[in-house]
């Protein structure tokens, strides 16, 4: 039996290439920019002191974005902050396909409108490529966090890496798929 489709993505087939193709003339499907993955990234700065810290971001980033994050490790020495080349300092999930749309109709619809005095998201945090980039200071906002579990309140950084050529199209691509977005 097949899974089914993610909702998000049947929004993108039936709704946003059509407008997309009018809004920029595209003569082609092909040419119509889309989401390649989305990188869920977290620091633990605590990992340097208290490894378990480490397991419980990674513990929530799983049950967050639905897949096992990598631990990532520190490229180089920093004396001031007490770290060491190949410490473990944070974790990281790459999300493609069928995790990503779900992870994304959620980010969506679900976390980013729990944010308190939330008014939308930036446009300006693209990075030239038709990449977004966008914080959140806290994890509560996803409801598979449970309050009394946190030990400790940890943002993320979440990037969005599109197929556009420039932040126009990226930024339309993300408004029509959902993305709340700040008016100037």
């Amino acid at each position: 039996m097949e899974a089914p489709t993610p909702r998000l993505k049947e929004k993108y087939e039936n709704e946003v290439v059509p407008a997309l193709m009018q809004r920029f003339e595209y003569k082609n499907v092909m040419e119509v920019p889309k989401v390649e993955k989305v990188i869920v990234n977290r620091g633990v700065s605590d990992a340097i002191v208290d490894p378990k810290a480490l397991d419980a971001a990674a513990d929530e980033l799983a049950e967050i974005t639905g897949q096992r994050p990598i631990i990532t490790r520190a490229k180089k020495s920093i004396a001031a902050f007490k770290l060491r080349a190949g410490v473990p300092i944070g974790c990281k999930a790459t999300l493609r396909g069928a995790r990503m749309y779900y992870f994304l109709d959620k980010l969506f619809n679900i976390a980013l409108p729990r944010i308190r005095d939330f008014r939308g998201v930036s446009p300006d945090a693209f990075d030239g490529r038709g990449n977004y980039t966008l914080g959140l200071r806290e994890q509560l906002v996803f409801p598979e966090v449970r309050y009394d579990d946190v030990d400790r309140i940890r943002g993320m950084d979440i990037t969005i890496v599109t197929s556009a050529q420039t932040d126009e199209e990226a930024l339309e691509l993300l408004k029509l798929m959902g993305l709340p977005v700040r008016l100037q």
